[in-house]
């Protein structure tokens, strides 16, 4: 399997915001998340890479990219039809060749300095197959994200072959439908954010628009591909920051500045404002 092409979806009406978002690099350089991104995927040996975009903000989105702009084209979603429209809008880019897939809300940072995808991309190639990286996952966390249950393939580590794929399922579903052997009760494998895709996606994806002009849901396209071809989980052992949930930009610096060359700096400062804010207290608790 030969991957040459990303896809990063941007256009979601809660989502085309964030990837616009500055942070400070591991470099110590302030960049767009997209930037960020790009050079993650750019890292990992992928030639071209498409954005879907909202119309009108291929300007804004050019200039975020930055450096790597020559490697970056932008697709319009006219329409908000779904995640699984937006990936569609890729099909002619992408062609019918395999090809990986990002959330642009998302940020991941890998602790070793490895480019993020670069383990997924290896697994896909091994396998010849379509590959979602997964994290295992609390329950409580269920409403995020989409989830896979399956079981263990033997004598692969992390992977798992999938046959089952909900879309935020709710606690009952998943115990009842997700439960993956060698997985502790109460944790379920959840999308990381980040897939390997064959071109039979695009085509589950492109028949069902057809019949469904509304929209369609990427999960149920997996459901679809994993009752058609082989199709795997691989468990990711970094973290993924959704940069759109409660405090999620936070998170996000946090983590790039601790895995990053200015981590003492950061690491000082945090200390230095955790000992202001209990003196205050502690100063508080005295004059009552």
């Amino acid at each position: 399997m030969k991957v040459r092409t990303a896809v990063i979806t941007a256009a979601a009406p809660n989502q085309r915001a964030l990837p616009l978002q500055t942070l400070i690099d591991r470099d110590g350089e302030e960049k767009p998340v997209l930037a960020i991104l790009v050079e993650q995927v750019l890292q990992a040996g992928i030639e071209e890479i498409c954005v879907i975009v909202v119309p009108g903000a291929e300007a804004a989105y050019g200039q975020a990219v930055g450096r790597n702009l020559g490697h970056v084209r932008f697709i319009q979603q006219h329409e908000p039809r779904g995640y699984g429209d937006a990936v569609w809008r890729a099909h002619e880019f992408t062609g019918r060749d395999a090809f990986l897939h990002l959330v642009g809300d998302h940020l991941y940072v890998p602790g070793d300095g490895t480019a993020p995808a670069q383990r997924l991309l290896e697994a896909a190639r091994a396998e010849d197959c379509s590959v979602s990286s997964v994290q295992i996952t609390r329950e409580g966390l269920l409403p995020n994200f989409g989830a896979v249950g399956g079981r263990r393939m033997s004598g692969r580590q992390g992977l798992y072959r999938v046959e089952t794929v909900l879309e935020k399922p709710t606690p009952t579903e998943a115990e009842q439908k997700l439960t993956v052997p060698g997985v502790r009760a109460g944790y379920y494998l959840c999308f990381f954010g980040m897939h390997v895709f064959t071109p039979t996606v695009m085509d589950i994806l492109g028949s069902r628009l057809a019949a469904d002009g509304a929209g369609v849901s990427l999960s149920s396209a997996l459901a679809e591909l994993a009752r058609h071809e082989q199709y795997l989980a691989f468990e990711e052992p970094h973290r993924r920051y959704d940069i759109g949930a409660r405090y999620g930009l936070l998170t996000a610096q946090l983590a790039l500045a601790l895995n990053g060359r200015d981590r003492s700096e950061v690491l000082a400062q945090l200390v230095e404002l955790l000992a202001t804010q209990q003196m205050g207290a502690a100063a508080g608790r005295s004059g009552q």
